[in-house]
């Protein structure tokens, strides 16, 4: 009778392994060996860990090899997917219009689609806590990072000290990106610098823990003048009290933030990659914030940026 339990017991789990490797296996068959790219940003902000770990879980789920890609951000990243450089990317909804509409830093329309909108970014302008600085026209003639060149930080930045009357070439602009930022910070040898990320952005966080900060206000007309000038990507937001470190809420603005894939990506794959995102949504949102953020209603509203057929699909069969 032991013997017999035995040969159950192995038959049980043998089975439960052959499932198991199906689960792990099952994807579309346009996947191949190769490796996939996800392109995300600097190795201090959220499209990092989010990329990372969604990489991770598509390796998992898809059994395919899935790795992230330091990037300068959103240009950068919308760029690679387009020439087929990154299967994934982040990039913020105003630079993501830019693309598809061939203005600002691109010379033509790119063949890129939303795969899903994420969370909201939100724009920070940090100096030191014991800074002389109180407002973004007290930027001019000093030493600020407005972001690495082909970051969507670098986008908003210019446009915003356009809005607050500001010249960028009035500013010393050290072109770094947030790892370098926090960096040269700590050294003492830039007044200030950009960045858009989620909330709580980790590098911002362990700066503030290091270093007190504030975060300088974005006025509302400063947001609607580049709303009006642009694509009206961006609405009011407030830094709530006790992030960072900070007493108070500080006004800023805040742009959406999307995952896109190449036009040309099959739909088979996309669906895979949205039903591995939804499903690891939860454990990867103990890891990284923002990731608790995604929504299935609110995942779909991309314009300008169209759906790709794909995520279409799978959005259209979630609700049944």
């Amino acid at each position: 009778m032991s013997r017999l339990r035995s040969l159950v017991l192995a038959l049980i789990l043998g089975i439960a392994m052959v499932l198991g490797l199906s689960a792990c296996t099952a994807r579309a068959g346009e996947w191949t060996d190769q490796t996939y790219t996800i392109a995300g940003g600097g190795t201090t902000g959220v499209y990092s860990e989010y990329g990372s770990h969604l990489a991770d879980e598509l390796s998992t789920a898809l059994g395919v090899d899935v790795v992230g890609a330091e990037t300068n951000g959103s240009v950068d990243n919308l760029l690679r997917v387009a020439d087929g450089d990154a299967l994934l990317g982040f990039a913020q909804g105003d630079t993501a219009a830019d693309a598809v509409a061939g203005v600002g830093a691109f010379h033509e329309p790119l063949p890129v689609r939303a795969v899903a909108r994420l969370y909201d970014e939100y724009l920070h302008v940090v100096v030191r806590a014991d800074s002389a600085v109180e407002s973004i026209p007290q930027l001019e003639g000093r030493t600020v990072s407005l972001g690495a060149e082909n970051s969507g930080v670098n986008v908003i930045a210019g446009r915003v000290l356009d809005a607050a009357g500001i010249d960028r070439s009035a500013v010393r602009d050290a072109q770094l990106d947030l790892s370098d930022s926090i960096a040269a910070m700590e050294r003492g040898e830039i007044d200030g610098f950009f960045w858009v990320g989620g909330l709580p952005t980790p590098g911002i966080r362990e700066l503030a823990e290091q270093l007190p900060v504030r975060l300088l206000p974005i006025e509302l007309e400063w947001v609607n003048t580049v709303n009006a000038r642009y694509s009206d990507a961006y609405r009011p937001a407030d830094f709530p009290a006790g992030i960072y470190g900070l007493t108070d809420s500080t006004p800023t603005m805040a742009v959406p933030n999307y995952l896109l894939a190449a036009a040309s990506t099959p739909d088979a794959m996309v669906r895979d990659v949205l039903e591995v995102l939804f499903d690891a949504r939860s454990r990867m949102g103990s890891e990284v914030p923002a990731v608790a953020l995604l929504n299935r209603r609110q995942a779909i509203f991309t314009a300008p940026v169209e759906l790709h057929p794909g995520a279409v699909e799978y959005y259209r069969d979630s609700r049944r």
